[in-house]
């Protein structure tokens, strides 16, 4: 058994002035580690996407009426819910799931040596957008799912996925300034790429909020507009991105970019080929729950592809000064 380290009372005060600061002092997490952190709160961002639909498809959006309590007298579920309840309730304790996985990223990131500040503030945006989600999701129960509160529920779960994805992203590479890979006109048909995809995004947030799936069996307002013409406009928004996609990987070929730009787009189109797939098959055959839960899935995949493919447009190298300490020492050895 080890010694256990001794602990003063200088040491007890400072863990509770910046508990963050005291635990890095004692753990140098593995870049993996942080990596590896850092992917755990992108999947659980994706996760808690695709739970918010399974309550909103299975008619439990009510299933706890109130919040932050599910009932006026409980602070839990009751068995006088029922199977809404259940999954309403426990679509609200998978919060602290994502708080956790958030909090592990943090933690991973402060504690990483040499210290990178801007990794640990992407950490903390995460943590403050889901706090935030966590209040919309409270209103949006108690103002009887409200289709515009669903969909501002949905964009900033959207809005985590996109910190998530860029921290995940950081933590494979440095500290430098950023090193354009592609010509600006490149980079200009990747910025067009980025705002049809936040177009279609959000157009399909409104067929969810003038759909038939309101979220729960009572009597709920949806948009008042005819959701299968919205729906049309977000499958020629969904072919604008489909081209721009293939557009964009001939130009990278043309161009001769590196693989990385490449390697990106082209798993974007294929994402973007079976969520165009899914979504033809769930409007011909009238919505069924577990096709449109696969879309939400796919339409998180397509957001972070698209993402990634922002970012493969530049590098950012890791230097002596990014690296832990055995690894710059073998560095500095072999220079």
């Amino acid at each position: 058994m080890g010694r256990v380290p001794n602990v003063t009372r200088a040491d007890a005060l400072r863990a509770v002035r910046s508990p963050l600061a005291f635990i890095a002092e004692r753990w140098t997490p593995a870049p993996r580690t942080v990596r590896r952190a850092a992917l755990a709160a992108l999947a659980m961002a994706v996760v808690i996407v695709v739970t918010g639909g399974a309550v909103r498809l299975t008619g439990s959006g009510l299933g706890c009426p109130t919040w932050p309590k599910c009932t006026d007298d409980s602070l839990t579920t009751t068995s006088a819910m029922g199977f809404h309840g259940v999954i309403e309730f426990g679509n609200r304790m998978l919060t602290y799931v994502l708080c956790a996985a958030v909090g592990w990223a943090i933690i991973a990131a402060r504690s990483q040596k040499p210290w990178r500040r801007g990794l640990t503030r992407l950490g903390w945006a995460q943590f403050w957008i889901v706090m935030s989600n966590a209040v919309l999701g409270g209103i949006v129960v108690l103002v009887g799912l409200n289709p515009y509160t669903v969909a501002a529920h949905f964009l900033l779960s959207t809005a985590l996925i996109t910190v998530a994805t860029v921290m995940w992203q950081r933590t494979r590479e440095g500290d430098a300034e950023p090193r354009p890979l592609v010509g600006r006109a490149v980079q200009q048909l990747v910025w067009f790429l980025v705002v049809a995809a936040v177009l279609l995004i959000a157009v399909g947030t409104v067929v969810t909020g003038a759909g038939p799936h309101a979220g729960d069996s009572s009597k709920v307002n949806r948009i008042p507009l005819d959701w299968e013409t919205v729906a049309k406009l977000h499958s020629v928004l969904a072919w604008i991105v489909v081209t721009l996609t293939f557009a964009l990987w001939f130009v990278l070929k043309a161009v001769d970019a590196p693989k990385g730009p490449l390697d990106r787009t082209r798993d974007l189109f294929l994402i973007l080929l079976g969520q165009g797939v899914i979504g033809y098959v769930q409007y011909f055959t009238d919505l069924p729950e577990a096709l449109v839960g696969l879309h939400m899935f796919g339409s998180c995949l397509v957001w972070i592809g698209v993402v990634r493919v922002l970012l493969a447009l530049r590098e950012r190298p890791l230097t002596v000064a990014d690296l832990p300490g055995p690894a710059a020492e073998a560095t500095l050895t072999r220079a």
